[in-house]
Order: structure tokens, then C-alpha cells, then sequence
């Protein structure tokens, strides 16, 4: 949870520190930009340091690394010291997603795959609620250190917990670096975030800045693919996870749904700063209902999996997320507060009914050995997709916003039209949800269940 409140509160606070440092809007963006880089260079290793010094090591010092990052950052005294403390910090905080995945998966077992899954999501869910409060808060009572120093005391805590309540695995020394695949891979990963982020600054893929290291990037996973199908060691990741249908469908799914559900977690917070002149405090308390909404669908999910198969239940729930979508494709600067805060809560239904249930169907029949790597491969096709999807859209939305004005509606409309590219963007998902493998909904009481 530490890790998704840190990113909300931060990107809540960009406008802040490019005035706080005098600097220019593509510099600040940095502070974002340099996170998600490390994050994404650092990801295809977890798996290997999972298998080579346990799982619960890895964790304790990822989490030791970000806050680290943290307190740093809140001590930075210029723009360029805190993105150089932000990378250190991506670097502790692209660890802390797979290593836990792996964790979770490890312990509950093929049969308990949805609890464990739920475990992750529902802390998670509270972060995009009390991040943009807490960032607004902070920003306007203390002052921007404070939006660093806030983890501190939450890392702590996890610190002191974990050696008791982590299981203890045992690392093979002996298990080697896949070093021509990570030299492949990482810098491909970063090429291509890199890349995607420029296409977003920049309003458009034709731009050099953006398309060039996207290329570069597909290039060198393309090669990293190539080359982890052929070598007889053991693979940064296995690319022969995708084969399977489970996984690769659900990799696949979840890749697409980045053009939908991250776009709308982007499009809405801009929708109510833009549009209806809400301050980042307001728009913080105004998308409390899609957090809600997706803390019901997680609680409302374990129940739904021993009912209905897995796929019906995310085609249920991609379904609903297009039905939050369409009153904000007709919505103005004003009137229709009511219904658009009840459609933000059926989006937290969907996405909560849509978006977890497809990690557990990936796991679903791997054997145990093989979760690090397949959690370090689930969560590099989530960190690519989500900033996919959000530059698409901020593309779109941008092409609108540059066209000449014909009403005074024209930003409004402008916005309309962006959800309606939402809306359309989720049916590919949803046409895939179907080909889902059929994964039959277990009866089988769970011993928990009497006390959660």
C-alpha cells in the first residue's frame, strides 16, 4: 500500500513543485517520470532474488531501499536531488509488488489463489482514496517534504512486522544472474517507459523524443523473447509462461485494460480539476466513491468465486465499468453531482470484479517454483500497460483540447469525447474475458471463513 499511496500523493503535488523549484512543467514531470523508470528497470529481477535469497529478504529490503528513497527525498534541496532520490526510491518500490505477489501466491496455495489476491488488492484500494486527501492536506497545511516523510513511519512498521510475520524461504545461493537477459531486457523496459512517457509530454507517437526509444524498446524485448526461449539456463523470465493459456490470456487482458481502467483513474481527477474547477483536496474526497466501489467488489468477490466462473464474473465486471463510464460522456461543468458519484462507484465495482480476479486465474495451476518469475512477468505487463493506456488517452484528450473552439462547451465536449474512447477501449477486454479458460467455482469450505 506504502508504494501505490506514495505515487498518488506525489503526482497530486506536481503543479506544487513546479512552482516550489521555478521550474518548467516537462522538468518537474521527472520527479514521476525518473520513479516509474527505475521501477520498470528493476521489476524483471525479482523473480531471480526471490530464488536466490528468499522471498521475505527480498521484501525487507525493498521496503528498507524505498524508505530510504523516502527520507531522502524529503530532505532533497533542489529539482535534480529529488528525482535522483526518487529513482532510488522506484528502485525499493518496483521490488515491494512481485516480491509480495509471490509471497501471498506461495502460501495460499491454487486453492486459496482469490483470498491471497484480495489481501493485495484491498490495502491497495485505499490508497487512491487517501492519497489525493493526505497530498492535499499536506500541501496545504505543512509543506512538500512531508509528502516523502509520510512513509516513513509506515515502513517502519512493516519493517518490524515482517521477520515475524513473513515465511521464512530459503534462498539458492547458487542460482545465477541471467546476466545477457537482464541486459536485454531492463534497459528494453525503461526504453519503452521512456518512451510511452514522451509520447504522453509531448501530445502524440510521431514525436522522435517518443518513438524512437519505443522502438528501441520492443526491439530489445523482442530480442530478450528470442533469446529466453533458446538459452538452457534459467531465464530472468519465462516467456514460455505466455504460452499457457491462463497466463498469457491474462496477461494479455490485462495489458488491454490499461487503455481503460488506468485511462479513467488518469481522466477523472483532470475531468473535475479541468472541467468543474475543483480543488485537489475536493477532487481527492470526489473520487472516494470508485475506491469504495472496488473495496465492495473484493469483498463481495470470494463469495461470487465459489458461485460463478471466473470469466463471467470479469466480463460482469468489465461490463459494469462501462456502464460507470457513460454518464461522464454526456457530463458538463456542472449539474448531475449525484449521478456521476454513483457512477464512480459502479467503476469501482467493475474494476474491483474485473482487474483481481484476472491475477488469480493467472496464477491459477502454476507450480510453486514458478511464481517468482511468473510475478515478476505479470507486474511488468501491469507497469507497461497502465502508462500505455494513459498516454493514449492523453493524446486523445489533448487532440480535443487543440482543436478550434466552436462553443463555449468546447472543453467539456472535449472530455466527452475522451470517455466515449474509454468506453470503446473496453470492449476488447471484454471480448477476450470470454476465451478465459474455464475455471470451475470451489464449494470447498474454507477454514477462514469463520473469522474474516
Amino acid at each position: 500500500m506504502t508504494t501505490i499511496l506514495d505515487t498518488t500523493i506525489v503526482n497530486i503535488a506536481l503543479e506544487h513543485l513546479h512552482n516550489v523549484f521555478h521550474a518548467s512543467v516537462a522538468d518537474t514531470q521527472w520527479v514521476s517520470s525518473g520513479y516509474l523508470l527505475a521501477l520498470a528497470g528493476v521489476i524483471p529481477l525479482a523473480g531471480w532474488a526471490c530464488d536466490r535469497y528468499g522471498a521475505r529478504t527480498v521484501w525487507i529490503t525493498a521496503v528498507a531501499l524505498f524508505m530510504i528513497g523516502s527520507v531522502l527525498c524529503g530532505l532533497a534541496w533542489n529539482l535534480p536531488s529529488l528525482i535522483a532520490f526518487r529513482v532510488l526510491q522506484g528502485l525499493g518500490g518496483g521490488m515491494v509488488l512481485p516480491v509480495t505477489m509471490t509471497i501471498l501466491t506461495q502460501a495460499a496455495g491454487p486453492d486459496r489463489i482469490n483470498r491471497a489476491i484480495a489481501a493485495i488488492g484491498l490495502p491497495a484500494q485505499l490508497a487512491p482514496i487517501l492519497g489525493p486527501v493526505f497530498g492535499g492536506t499536506i500541501l496545504d497545511s505543512i509543506n512538500w517534504h512531508w509528502l516523502f516523510f509520510v512513509n516513513v513511519p509506515l515502513c517502519l512498521a512493516a519493517l518490524v512486522l515482517a521477520p515475524k510475520s513473513l515465511p521464512a524461504g530459503v534462498g539458492d545461493r547458487g542460482h545465477r544472474l541471467d546476466v545477457p537477459g537482464f541486459a536485454l531486457l531492463a534497459p528494453g523496459l525503461v526504453a519503452l517507459a521512456y518512451g510511452i512517457s514522451e509520447a504522453g509530454a509531448a501530445a502524440g507517437f510521431g514525436s522522435a523524443r517518443a518513438w524512437l526509444p519505443i522502438m528501441a524498446g520492443v526491439l530489445l524485448i523482442a530480442g530478450f523473447a528470442g533469446y529466453s526461449l533458446r538459452t538452457t539456463r534459467s531465464p530472468l523470465i519465462d516467456v514460455r509462461l505466455f504460452a499457457r493459456r491462463s497466463f498469457g490470456l491474462s496477461g494479455t487482458i490485462t495489458f488491454v485494460a490499461g487503455l481503460s481502467s488506468f485511462a479513467l483513474m488518469f481522466l477523472l481527477p483532470m475531468f473535475y480539476q479541468v472541467v468543474r474547477g475543483e480543488s485537489a483536496f475536493a477532487t481527492g474526497l470526489l473520487l472516494i466513491p470508485q475506491g469504495l466501489g472496488t473495496i465492495t467488489a473484493l469483498l463481495l468477490g470470494k463469495h461470487l468465486a465459489t458461485r460463478i466462473e471466473t470469466r463471467y464474473i470479469v466480463a460482469g465486471g468489465i461490463v459494469l465499468t462501462m456502464a460507470g463510464v457513460l454518464p461522464f460522456t454526456v457530463a458538463g461543468a456542472s449539474g448531475g453531482a449525484v449521478l456521476l458519484l454513483s457512477a464512480q462507484f459502479v467503476q469501482g465495482l467493475g474494476l474491483g470484479g474485473s482487474l483481481f480476479p484476472i491475477m488469480s486465474v493467472a496464477f491459477t495451476g502454476l507450480a510453486k517454483a514458478e511464481i517468482p518469475r511468473a510475478s515478476a512477468a505479470f507486474s511488468v505487463v501491469q507497469r507497461v500497460g497502465a502508462p500505455f493506456g494513459v498516454t493514449v488517452i492523453a493524446v486523445l484528450l489533448q487532440s480535443y483540447l487543440s482543436a478550434p473552439a466552436t462553443s463555449g462547451r468546447h472543453i467539456p465536449d472535449a472530455f466527452n469525447l475522451t470517455f466515449w474512447w474509454v468506453f470503446a477501449f473496453s470492449a476488447v477486454p471484454l471480448a477476450l474475458a470470454f476465451f478465459l479458460p474455464s475455471v470451475r467455482p470451489s464449494r470447498e469450505p474454507d477454514p477462514e471463513s469463520m473469522i474474516s
